[in-house]
């Protein structure tokens, strides 16, 4: 599909073949990056920040890359960071054993336990507070701007009009983010990750709140993840040492990103040349985008699409690392998310943590048939409206533990070093 807005012309690729002759067999030709002029802040300090949103994979793009792969997110460096990743998820578990009872909003909180994991991975600090809104709002505004498109987009001649106002505020929204994190170190590496900061912590909380929404939506699929839990872990706490034995918890998380993967179009590629994709003619700085939303959801590829049926990992050998062209909700080829091994830890951690440990519920007696599902694209999938539970704190065979204060939470987890 494409569609012609003023001078830009945008080809959609919606099918695994035309996936794999936009991300593999033109990886090259198609790996630049379209960037709107909401995102293009022309300030010489993020001209070299940006692994995302660089227009071309220049030489110190690859060198960042290189950085990611073999420093940041190899699995040594992953292997490094276990106990801390894990001693943050408890403290969500403590905060939410204090709200017992209380209504909370989901995404708010597994936000606060991934920035936290991010920040004290890169600053051995914490960014966020369970009761502040902080850093997170920036980051929500910030992406909500960058998507926010402006006529000059489509029309260059109406550039200096700047019509919709939101370079101005995209650039105030980055300089807030900006100024934030250069107090917390003048190195040059630790500016190079702002983007994959913010990326990491959105994409991961979105994932979480998704799976959540779908296990209250389907209690069968919520017993079943359970059941597991109970059986490979008793009463201890998750480890991220369980995640390879809890395969049904591995296709919870990989049928919610088939269902809502976080970023639903990608991010937007350019065309560097004219080339040719399936027979149609792609012109020179064509924006080029993959809906993995629609691949994810077409009944030619899976069997009721539109149902949340983890079961069809369970034998599958289907896997998100960017090499079958069905299921690539982090993308492939180049371009292909730097963060994807810490997701793959993160995610399922944080989400077998809440089920293994809380029984969740609508507030007001709501049906779970009446949670919205209402999709909300910015850059990301939100959720339009949302996701806000009861939680009730209990130890394994549903017997539910009294806490009187958070202190006693953390007497339950004394072997977590």
């Amino acid at each position: 599909m494409s569609l012609r807005l003023g001078t830009q012309l945008m080809v959609v690729a919606s099918s695994p073949a035309a996936a794999i002759e936009v991300l593999k067999t033109h990886d090259r030709t198609l790996s630049g990056r379209y960037v709107s002029s909401s995102l293009s802040v022309k300030d010489p300090k993020l001209n070299h920040l940006s692994l995302a949103f660089a227009k071309e994979c220049t030489n110190n793009w690859k060198n960042l890359r290189t950085i990611c792969r073999t420093e940041m997110f190899s699995g040594k460096a992953m292997e490094s960071h276990v106990e801390l990743r894990e001693r943050k998820v408890m403290e969500l578990v403590e905060f939410l054993a204090t709200k017992e009872g209380e209504v909370v909003k989901v995404m708010d909180l597994v936000f606060t336990t991934i920035c936290n994991i991010l920040s004290n991975t890169f600053f051995s600090m914490d960014l966020c507070d369970f009761e502040r809104e902080g850093l997170k709002d920036f980051i929500y505004r910030a992406a909500e701007l960058g998507a926010t498109p402006n006529l000059s987009d489509f029309y260059p001649i109406l550039d200096g009009l700047n019509l919709h106002d939101s370079k101005k505020k995209s650039k105030e929204a980055l300089g807030r983010i900006l100024s934030t994190w250069e107090g917390l170190s003048k190195k040059e590496g630790s500016k190079r990750i702002l983007e994959l900061f913010s990326a990491g912590a959105d994409t991961s909380t979105l994932t979480i709140e998704w799976a959540i929404t779908q296990l209250i939506r389907n209690p069968d699929v919520m017993y079943k993840l359970r059941d597991e839990l109970t059986k490979i872990i008793g009463e201890s706490p998750v480890r991220e040492s369980h995640l390879p034995h809890l395969p049904y918890l591995q296709a919870c998380v990989k049928e919610t990103l088939r269902l809502h993967p976080p970023a639903p179009l990608l991010l937007p590629h350019r065309a560097m040349e004219t080339c040719q994709v399936m027979g149609y003619t792609i012109p020179k700085d064509s924006q080029v985008f993959v809906n993995i939303w629609a691949m994810g959801r077409d009944p030619k590829v899976w069997d009721e699409p539109l149902s949340f049926t983890p079961e069809r990992f369970l034998d599958s050998k289907l896997e998100f690392k960017g090499n079958d062209f069905e299921y690539i909700p982090f993308g492939s080829g180049r371009r292909i998310c730097p963060g994807m091994a810490l997701g793959a830890r993160q995610v399922p951690l944080v989400l077998a943590t809440l089920v293994h440990l809380f029984d969740w519920s609508l507030p007001d007696n709501m049906d779970s048939a009446q949670i919205d599902m209402e999709e909300w694209l910015v850059i990301t999938l939100r959720k339009e409206n949302p996701l806000r539970l009861v939680p009730k704190y209990f130890i394994k065979n549903y017997g539910l533990c009294d806490h009187e204060d958070v202190a006693q939470t953390s007497t339950y987890f004394t072997d977590w070093k």
